[in-house]
């Protein structure tokens, strides 16, 4: 007989306070047009949208506000293009000024040519936004006692790369998002570097609580089936991390055993 085992029991995304059914977030840069956008995220089942503070000009006629229904998806704002901690920190205030929200995506970026965040900034940041009152959730690099550091500061998740943003090389250090799963209680997503499905339910299977993307999508060929296909790895990710793989041997197995050996 097959030995029964322990079903591990899921419970939804927590983030600051509220719920998400959906364990994915997505952007809203490089679309081809904003209807396209407001489609991607309709196809993609999320719930939460993240939006470039310093890119969304308020006083405009239309903005791409206009196409995220505020009763369907949490916005969340993002520091991109922040190269310090006092910049990011007056943009978080900005956002919240102007009525967006308090929470925040918070990006301190460290090197242009990779945009590797400055975790020495990025600390300095939280500490601040935290005790302001927002939900902060930092990206950060794929750094173990970084991610711990930042949970210290009172970050509502830790979000760190999968590989540099924009660059869809998938999951890149698989072992450190794992580590990071290990080492911190506030939920894990993995943030930028995917470039397609199987590089989603890759970061799921390692544990990860989400994972934010846009590049991904918006550059596809066809950019809603891909939002649909995201947001298909990441069920299919959660629920194979749930269930639990096979444990790797180095020598074949017969998936048949011969008739006369002993049944498990």
């Amino acid at each position: 007989m097959v030995a029964e085992v322990a079903a591990v029991e899921d419970t939804p995304l927590s983030l600051g306070g509220h719920t998400f059914g959906s364990r994915l977030i997505l952007g809203t840069g490089k679309y081809a047009s904003l209807p396209l956008m407001r489609d991607c995220h309709a196809a993609s089942g999320c719930e939460m949208v993240t939006v470039a503070v310093r890119r969304v000009d308020l006083d405009a006629e239309e903005t791409l506000l206009d196409y995220i229904p505020r009763d369907r998806y949490t916005l969340l704002p993002n520091t991109a293009d922040c190269f310090t901690a006092r910049e990011a920190v007056r943009t978080a205030h900005l956002a919240r000024e102007a009525g967006l929200s308090n929470w925040i995506k918070l990006e301190v970026i460290g090197d242009r040519k990779t945009l590797y965040p400055d975790n020495e900034e990025l600390l300095i940041a939280t500490r601040e936004l935290v005790a302001d009152g927002f939900v902060v959730l930092p990206y950060t690099s794929d750094d173990v006692v970084v991610a711990q550091k930042l949970e210290q500061a009172g970050a509502a998740a830790v979000m760190p790369l999968g590989a540099p943003i924009g660059s869809g090389l998938g999951i890149q250090n698989r072992n450190n998002i794992a580590f990071i799963r290990e080492a911190v209680s506030v939920p894990v997503i993995v943030d930028a570097g995917v470039g397609t499905a199987s590089d989603v339910t890759v970061a799921m299977e390692l544990g990860a609580d989400g994972v934010l993307l846009n590049t991904a999508v918006a550059a596809a060929r066809d950019a809603v089936k891909m939002a649909e296909a995201m947001k298909l790895a990441v069920e299919a990710g959660r629920l194979s991390w749930l269930a639990g793989r096979m444990p790797r041997r180095r020598y074949a197995t017969a998936s048949s055993p011969p008739a006369d050996a002993p049944l498990a």
